[in-house]
């Protein structure tokens, strides 16, 4: 069993033996767990071409909600469970309760033209937005991957592509927590390393040609300090 699938079980077990102990009165005291420590994963994302070959493969009724998760970087659960007292069309905004979020907090979801207009395409005599959807089964998901020619890709990635296209076209990570309802910016920084650019003029502080003059290795913060001293009093 892999530490994650092992932590899984304990938060169960030890979720279990706190209502055992703070609801029910079973227990005078719950034991502590220890998780076990889990390996950092690589980010899976993909491409607009990847995500463009994996939409046209999934089954007609999943292919908004899927497009609509890439586009607000809303969990499937809050895609499907999604009401259109949750809407508002005219502001482009929409929300996720407190208690539908994972972090327990309410999630204001700006709306861009192309999600606005997606929603206008659903019909309104329903209380959810995608009607009795239910989250994809893993066979429906295994066959569109296939047909997509794409491998080792959940769901839930789609919200890591969100994330990593946003950082790509650069929102700060400040605003993406926001758009995200992220807890933690430390959970936002693993997708820093998408948008390196704004270490690009420090990068070329080094360089291998004998003939490359001094001042190419000029720092921007040297820059900026030998800039000033040409302005007048």
């Amino acid at each position: 069993m892999n530490p994650a699938t092992a932590n899984r079980h304990v938060a169960w077990i030890r979720a279990m033996l706190r209502k055992a102990e703070r609801e029910w009165g079973w227990l005078d005291r719950a034991p502590a767990f220890k998780t076990y420590k889990e390996p950092k994963r690589r980010i899976r994302w993909l491409t607009p071409d990847e995500f463009s070959r994996l939409h046209a493969a999934l089954p007609a009724r999943y292919k908004d909600p899927a497009q609509f998760a890439v586009l607000t970087g809303l969990r499937q659960g809050n895609v499907i469970g999604l009401e259109w007292s949750q809407v508002d069309l005219d502001r482009k905004f929409a929300w996720v309760h407190p208690d539908q979020a994972k972090a327990r907090r309410a999630i204001g979801v700006p709306l861009n033209g192309e999600a606005v207009a997606l929603l206008r395409r659903q019909p309104r005599g329903q209380q959810r937005v995608f009607g009795s959807l239910t989250p994809i089964t893993s066979r429906v998901w295994a066959r569109a991957l296939k047909r997509a020619g794409l491998a080792d890709f959940r769901w839930h990635d789609i919200r890591h592509t969100w994330a990593s296209w946003h950082v790509q076209r650069g929102t700060p990570l400040h605003a993406l927590q926001e758009l995200g309802g992220w807890e933690s910016a430390e959970m936002v920084r693993r997708y820093a390393h998408l948008a390196p650019s704004h270490l690009a003029l420090y990068a070329n502080a080094v360089g291998t040609s004998a003939s490359q003059p001094a001042d190419s290795c000029v720092t921007p913060r040297q820059q900026a300090v030998d800039s000033s001293s040409l302005i007048a009093p």
